[in-house]
């Protein structure tokens, strides 16, 4: 699987951005989706999940209410709605690509494929 994350700026704290994550080379809904984040001198941090058909999600407590993980399996796609942003969220996102289609896991060893990131920066 291929991934190629997009959607990542600047932005002012408080406003919003949307991540995008198209995936090529094999059969997305085969695969569950996540989003991982790393700030500069940070290991990198699980931000959300879901399931091969969105029936399971998982947020990180840091990003609940304000992030909305979603997918297209038709358009083979995966979002990030990224709302009331904060300077603490300003980070290399990637999405990332598990064979345990049905799991989602915080643990990034136990995602197959990873996308290239898209730099998010939230100014204060």
């Amino acid at each position: 699987v291929q991934l190629q994350a997009s959607g990542g700026g600047l932005v002012q704290a408080g406003g919003s951005l949307r991540l995008s994550c198209r995936a090529s080379g094999r059969t997305f809904s085969d695969y569950a989706m996540g989003w991982f984040r790393q700030a500069s001198g940070k290991e990198r941090e699980f931000v959300a999940g879901i399931s091969w058909n969105g029936g399971r999600i998982y947020y990180a407590d840091s990003v609940k209410g304000r992030f909305t993980i979603s997918r297209d399996n038709a358009k083979n796609t995966v979002y990030l709605q990224m709302n009331s942003l904060k300077p603490e969220d300003t980070a290399v996102y990637y999405c990332a690509a598990s064979r345990l289609s049905t799991i989602i896991s915080s643990d990034p060893p136990a995602y197959n494929y990873w996308g290239q990131g898209t730099l998010v920066t939230v100014s204060s």
